[in-house]
């Protein structure tokens, strides 16, 4: 009974700390402030600061980058079994608090609350899946042309990774790439969005309070312009994992070219879904309306093209307007609230000017894409309904990351697929058919990463490999048994006996 009380006198401190005291960077082992305070807040309610935090400096990241490069040459050599329970230890601690941590994904990234602590679940199971991965990492060993020779190929660790996030999955994300990461006896410096430093703050102390040796997992809040520049131009730094826009993304691989550091970059999407006159229509106008609206459209495998072909468009304009009136946009701490705010102001104002835009192009807005107002100030914003709309059009080109869909009619199955290929990017899509024939055409013909059919855009499993085509994804794919092409170095080893 007195440890169960001794633990939770600890739980309601560090939860107080969270609230009240600045969050620290972890730099070499150890929790530092930089003198620089800034804040986030509740997008909900801002007037609700969910923590403040220092942020790094570059002497904080070049400190840490020499210290994990020689903690690591350590951790490469730990046994397997330490890094699997080491993995299992952090997801049993993101189990035993879910609805906590999940609160505050709530609070920072806008999300539902279900959904937040749904999101912390899934985080759970990359460092549980992860866990196993260690156990199995194996290399092979292959014959021999040559006489009394042997040959084996081995999978080693590749050194340091920078880990930089983004906000809209503040938890996930860094799962699906820290996991991986520690699993095959990498060092890690994470940079997380400075929208949500909290859950990041979270994530680093429970790695931080298992057996792993101090400095193989560091924490650096800060600019991407400081803490980006300075891991993309390290070469003790070899390898980068980024999620975020294409312009960032771009901006580190020319950074990185001249340390030849490796790369892996998830970067900007224009999603489709394509609905068939045989689709059914229930069917079509819920994946039409999770895939759009879901997040509030933050979601890099949200879909804002909707390609419907003439026989079921003006059936599916009709259900999809009625099922749109239901959607309650609103606080995301209550639980009728399926459809939160926008990240920030920013982030709404620039939905606004994606209304204006697609009105000046020749769309016509049947509902929505206005700004709500709130008792609480918050950023919420209506989800938005184009109609008429052109392939070429910007808001059918570039990624809004909005609750804004346009619906573009298609002549049939090939115009259709031509459209949704329209595009600098190649990250998701779907199509809503009974045809088997056409659905299987539409798995090679779409130039995509991540095909979904009869199913929303959005909505990927844990245990497959994930990543796009063109401009969205470059480098190895992420998650799953993939991601070990990025975090591992094959080595050939030949031995003459």
């Amino acid at each position: 009974m007195k440890k169960i009380e001794e633990k939770q006198l600890l739980k309601s401190e560090f939860r107080a700390s969270i609230q009240n005291d600045p969050l620290k960077n972890l730099i070499c082992g150890e929790w530092r402030d930089s003198g620089e305070i800034d804040k986030n807040i509740n997008p909900s309610d801002p007037s609700d600061i969910v923590s403040t935090y220092y942020k790094g400096t570059l002497s904080n990241v070049l400190e840490t980058i020499d210290y994990a490069h020689e903690t690591q040459k350590t951790w490469k050599n730990s046994s397997i079994f330490l890094r699997a329970d080491i993995l299992n230890e952090i997801a049993e601690k993101l189990l035993e608090d879910k609805d906590y941590f999940g609160k505050i994904i709530a609070r920072e990234a806008g999300k539902p609350l279900k959904e937040a602590i749904d999101e912390v679940v899934k985080s759970a199971e990359f460092f549980s899946y992860f866990a196993a991965e260690a156990i199995r990492n194996k290399g092979v060993y292959m014959d021999s042309p040559r006489v009394n020779v042997d040959i084996e190929v081995i999978n080693e660790s590749v050194g340091i990774i920078g880990v930089i996030t983004p906000w809209n999955y503040p938890l996930a994300i860094p799962a699906w790439k820290i996991a991986p990461a520690l699993a095959y006896g990498n060092s890690v410096i994470f940079k997380p969005s400075s929208k949500t430093p909290a859950i990041a703050y979270i994530l680093t102390h429970i790695i931080n309070s298992t057996a792993l040796p101090k400095g193989v997992f560091s924490l650096t809040f800060g600019k991407g312009g400081v803490i980006g520049d300075a891991l993309s131009k390290s070469k003790k730094v070899q390898a980068i994992t980024f999620t975020g826009s294409v312009a960032v993304g771009q901006e580190l691989a020319k950074k990185s070219i001249t340390t030849m550091t490796k790369l892996q970059l998830e970067m900007g999407s224009k999603n489709s879904l394509i609905i068939l006159d045989d689709a059914d229509i229930d069917l079509a106008v819920e994946a039409a309306i999770k895939g759009s609206y879901n997040a509030n459209g933050q979601k890099c495998t949200s879909c804002s093209k909707l390609i419907v072909t003439p026989g079921i468009y003006d059936e599916f304009l009709e259900k999809f307007q009625e099922k749109m009136k239901s959607l309650v946009v609103g606080n995301v701490m209550d639980k009728s609230t399926q459809i939160g705010p926008c990240i920030d102001k920013k982030q709404l104002d620039e939905n606004l000017a994606y209304v204006k835009l697609g009105l000046e192009e020749g769309a016509t807005l049947l509902c929505g894409g206005e700004a709500i107002k709130s008792e609480t100030n918050g950023y919420f914003f209506s989800p938005a309904l184009f109609v008429d709309g052109k392939s070429q059009m910007r808001i059918n080109q570039e990624e809004m990351f909005a609750a804004i869909a346009c619906v573009i009619k298609a002549d049939d199955y090939e115009d259709a697929v031509e459209i949704l290929n329209d595009t600098i990017f190649g990250l998701s899509g779907g199509i809503i058919t009974n045809d088997l024939k056409l659905a299987n055409r539409f798995k090679h013909d779409a130039d995509i990463g991540n095909v979904m059919i009869n199913l929303p855009t959005a909505g990927m499993d844990n245990h497959v490999p994930f990543g796009g085509k063109k401009d969205s994804s470059y480098g190895s794919r992420e998650k799953s048994y993939a991601a070990g092409a990025f975090y591992t170095s094959s080595k050939t080893v030949y031995t003459k006996y």
